[in-house]
């Protein structure tokens, strides 16, 4: 672990490599998992704000979903979070050419909204949570990014190099160079 002010690091976002590799897995962490994406109450104010602007890049079924369930949800374990389509994807998925990416982000590129996308999706494979006064950042190891792993490893990229704009979007920029100075002190002394 490394601490860096109220915030502490898992040593796997420093020393382990990924790079997101959509063409081999189809971006399926849009789709798996036990509920949809956790938001920050911020965020479900917002995405009930912005709705107007983006269900037209929703597809059918998503914007389905989210006019029976909401533009957000609260899942088994009290967290707020997107709703999904029949239980499956979120209900903020494109799904084209075989690969499931986000409508927010769409309209986002596109100068619809200032969102980008909640910050749990732009930090994914990296979850953060909050204990009391300090804020816990760790690097999930999940089996659909193995061609992620392989990636970084090919070109030597670091989870929070790879992640260096989300990092910067949930911590501030100070608390992202002190975590690239850190890395450096720990190659160094391990030699990794």
């Amino acid at each position: 672990m490394l601490q860096i002010g109220n915030t502490i690091f898992s040593l796997d976002v420093l020393e382990k490599k990924f790079v997101c590799d959509l063409q081999n897995c189809h971006g399926m962490c849009c789709r798996d998992g036990d509920s949809g994406a956790p938001l920050t109450d911020d965020e479900v104010v917002l995405l009930e704000e912005i709705f107007p602007s983006i269900k037209g890049f929703l597809r059918p079924e998503g914007l389905k979903a989210v006019e029976e369930q909401g533009t957000s949800v609260v899942d088994f374990e009290n967290d707020n979070v997107t709703p999904l389509i029949s239980g499956a994807e979120c209900a903020y998925t494109l799904f084209e050419n075989g690969i499931y990416s986000c409508a927010i982000e769409k309209a986002f590129e596109r100068g619809i909204t200032g969102f980008r996308k909640p910050l749990s999706c732009h930090l994914f494979p990296v979850r953060m949570k909050r204990f009391g006064d300090f804020t816990a950042v760790n690097y999930q190891e999940l089996s659909i990014c193995s061609a992620a792993r392989r990636r970084g490893a090919a070109g030597g990229v670091y989870v929070y190099e790879f992640l260096k704009e989300p990092l910067i979007r949930a911590l501030g920029e100070k608390i992202y160079n002190e975590l690239c100075i850190a890395a450096e002190e720990l190659r160094s002394s391990t030699g990794k």
